[in-house]
C-alpha cells in the first residue's frame, strides 16, 4: 500500500523533501493541498510541480531523472530552418496566455483526455496575473498556430505543455523561448519528465539530485520580473536564424 504525506491546505509553503519522493509511481511526492499561487511558487522553487488527471486530488511529483533543456543548445536546426524558411510567423509573449493553455488543453490524437483542466487553468492564470506564468505564442496573421507555456521563479523556467496547430509552431515557439532565455541568463527550462519527442528536440536527462543543486541557486537569483512585459514581437526568421530577442538586459531600465 502506497502512503503519501497529505499537504495541509492551511500551509502553502510545506512540502516533503523531494528527495523522498516514491521510485514507483516515479516521483509522486504528497497529494492534497491546493494550487493557490502561494503553493505554486514554493513547489516549483523546491523542483516540485503538479500532475493528475481531473478525477483524481491534486497529486504532486518530483521525479528521477529530471528532463532539462539547457538554453545554450536549444537552437532551431536545419531541418526546422529549412521547413519554415518560407513562413512569414510573428512570434509574441504574453500576448495569450489563456489561449495558449486551451489550446495546450485541447484533445490530442490518440489521448481520451487532458491533465490540464479548468482548475489548471484558473490557478495558472492567477500565476500569470501575478507575474510568474508566461507564454510564448507564435501567429500566422490573427490565427495562433503554436506556443508554449510555464512557470518563471527567479531565473528557472519551468516548462509545462506546448501545442502546434501547424507543423513546427510549438518547436519555433520553444526555440524563442530559449532565445529569450538566453538574453537573460536562464541557464535552463525544466521539461519534468523525459519522453522520445523531448528527447528528439535535444532535451538531456540528468539525476534528480543534480537539479535540485542546479536550482537551488537559480530560484533565489534576482530577476525583474517586469522584463517579460518588455518583450516586442519578433519574425519567425529572426528566431530560425539564431537571433536573440532585442529587448533590455535583464536589470535594465526599458
Amino acid at each position: 500500500m502506497i502512503r503519501l504525506p497529505l499537504l495541509d491546505e492551511h500551509a502553502p509553503g510545506r512540502f516533503p523533501d523531494p528527495h523522498t519522493a516514491l521510485e514507483e509511481p516515479n516521483g509522486l511526492l504528497a497529494f492534497g493541498g491546493d494550487l493557490s499561487p502561494a503553493r505554486l511558487k514554493t513547489a516549483y522553487a523546491l523542483g516540485i510541480f503538479p500532475w493528475f488527471n481531473a478525477d483524481e486530488p491534486i497529486l504532486w511529483w518530483s521525479p528521477d531523472p529530471r528532463c532539462i533543456f539547457h538554453t545554450a543548445s536549444l537552437r532551431p536546426n536545419r531541418s526546422l530552418r529549412r521547413s519554415l524558411a518560407e513562413k512569414n510567423w510573428r512570434v509574441t509573449v504574453d500576448r495569450a496566455f489563456g489561449q495558449v493553455m486551451r489550446a495546450c488543453a485541447a484533445p490530442r490524437p490518440k489521448q481520451s483526455g487532458t491533465w490540464i483542466s479548468r482548475a489548471m487553468i484558473d490557478a495558472y492564470g492567477a500565476l500569470h496575473d501575478q507575474g510568474y506564468a508566461h507564454s510564448v505564442e507564435v501567429w500566422e496573421d490573427d490565427r495562433l498556430v503554436g506556443g508554449v507555456y510555464g512557470v518563471s521563479i527567479g531565473r528557472l523556467f519551468c516548462g509545462e505543455s506546448m501545442f502546434s496547430t501547424c507543423s513546427g509552431g510549438s518547436k519555433l515557439a520553444l526555440c524563442a523561448l530559449a532565445a529569450l532565455l538566453r538574453r537573460w541568463q536562464f541557464p535552463l527550462i525544466d521539461a519534468q519528465v523525459g519522453n522520445p519527442h523531448l528527447l528528439g528536440l535535444g532535451a538531456v536527462e540528468i539525476p534528480r539530485s543534480v537539479f535540485l543543486d542546479a536550482i537551488e541557486d537559480l530560484v533565489t537569483a534576482p530577476f525583474d520580473l517586469q522584463q517579460w512585459k518588455n518583450v516586442p514581437p519578433t519574425s519567425s526568421s529572426q528566431v530560425l536564424l539564431g537571433d536573440d530577442f532585442t529587448i533590455p538586459d535583464a536589470g535594465q531600465a526599458p
